[in-house]
């Protein structure tokens, strides 16, 4: 058997194991960056979210506090009408 052949059998199958383990790594590597950047996507999405809920909250009770205006005066309004009749 030649010398050349005998390494090439040699240098395959250790080439191939090695080729695998690297794609292995690199595979997870990418994985954790794809994981780490999601868990960052969803934080400023909860930050927004807390954001416009704390917005929302604040249209709520402006609104709340102008219906109770609104109803103040319209019981003004029904007392005076009802003074009249």
């Amino acid at each position: 058997m030649s010398e050349h052949i005998y390494l090439l059998t040699l240098t395959i199958p250790l080439g191939t194991v090695l080729v695998i383990f690297a794609m292995k790594y690199l595979s997870a590597a990418y994985k954790a960056r794809a994981e780490t950047a999601s868990a960052k996507a969803y934080q400023e999405l909860a930050a927004k979210c807390a954001a416009a809920q704390s917005d929302n909250a604040a249209a709520l009770a402006a609104i709340q506090a102008s219906l109770a205006d609104m109803k103040g005066r319209l019981a003004g309004v029904e007392k005076v009408l009802k003074e009249v009749e």
